[in-house]
């Protein structure tokens, strides 16, 4: 008869979870957090602080639909490790209105009826919000004219807006009403 060697297995040492800890004003209130640093924006703000407005889309950073604000740029928080982004200013689309006062985006999203099912639209205007600035601040796209090309505050017309705001999908297609609701709140 042949014998049945035994082998020892032993168990595989535990796996150490690195954390640290990090201190993000989120939406004007300041957080102290200890994080994992495999923790994203996206999965800080709605696993751990309930914030459900920035959505899980492909979670690959293409559709928009996890945009946030970071220190007032627009971001795709399913790409960003928190704990990366101690000491900063996050917004959300929670962190838009006033109270009970809409952001004038989120207001002009309303009359313009600029969503259909509702999933992009936190990313959209939070993407639009940003995109106002950067515009503003006269930063160029795309689609800026080359001779446009200066400090000042770019023009924003529907084709700026819609290569602007391309980083952002839309499952429904709603885009020629999201391009009118940008434009209703462009100076």
């Amino acid at each position: 008869m042949d014998s049945l060697a035994l082998e020892t297995v032993t168990a595989p040492e535990p796996v150490t979870v690195e954390r640290s800890s990090v201190t993000l004003r989120i939406n004007g209130e300041e957080t102290d957090l200890t994080l994992d640093h495999r923790t994203t924006v996206l999965d800080l703000l709605r696993e751990q602080l309930g914030l459900t407005g920035a959505k899980k889309g492909c979670d690959h950073g293409q559709c928009g639909a996890c945009t946030v604000l970071v220190d007032g740029r627009r971001t795709n928080s399913c790409l960003l490790l928190a704990v990366a982004q101690d000491g900063a200013e996050i917004t959300t689309v929670e962190g838009l209105a006033d109270g009970d006062t809409l952001h004038p985006l989120q207001q002009a999203f309303v009359e313009r009826d600029a969503l259909q099912c509702g999933y992009c639209t936190p990313g959209q205007l939070c993407s639009a919000v940003g995109m106002l600035t950067e515009a503003a601040d006269g930063h160029p796209s795309h689609a800026t004219p080359a001779d446009a090309l200066t400090m000042e505050p770019a023009t924003l017309t529907p084709d700026e807006i819609r290569e602007r705001m391309s980083g952002n999908l839309c499952r429904c297609g709603a885009y020629p009403r999201i391009v009118e609701a940008i434009e209703d709140v462009t100076p």
